[in-house]
């Protein structure tokens, strides 16, 4: 999504509103799909890890210098980035929602706020 915060501004409670749920869902679709990569890559990492031979430090130096793991890393990345562009997207139709005085969006913003909190804290 590409609207500028001046044309969200303009836009119809109708138009506006519609536009933050589609920007939601597509939102929680991407989260849905980073997070299915991240797991898969966790799960390769592991399966990695139990089918090498040599110890802790040989098994997780393998790892890391592995093409694959590396490749898929990067993949996690720009599914991260992207996500969080659609975040601002998100936030920024939120924004134009309550300054117009439309008070039910602040507890499930404050949810999205504590919970992207913990992400970036690694819980």
């Amino acid at each position: 999504m590409s609207v500028s915060a001046d044309a969200l501004y303009k836009m119809s409670d109708v138009e506006l509103l519609t536009a933050y749920v589609e920007a939601r869902r597509q939102f929680v679709e991407k989260k849905f799909a980073r997070d299915t990569q991240r797991a898969r890559l966790e799960w390769l990492r592991a399966k990695m890890f139990v089918g090498s031979p040599g110890g802790v430090t040989e098994r997780n130096m393998a790892i890391d210098v592995s093409e694959e793991i590396a490749r898929k890393g990067q993949e996690l990345r720009e599914m991260t980035r992207e996500l969080d562009l659609l975040k601002v997207d998100v936030d920024v139709i939120g924004i134009v929602i309550r300054s117009r005085g439309a008070p039910a969006l602040v507890a499930a913003q404050a949810e999205d706020a504590v919970q992207g909190d913990a992400e970036r804290e690694g819980h």
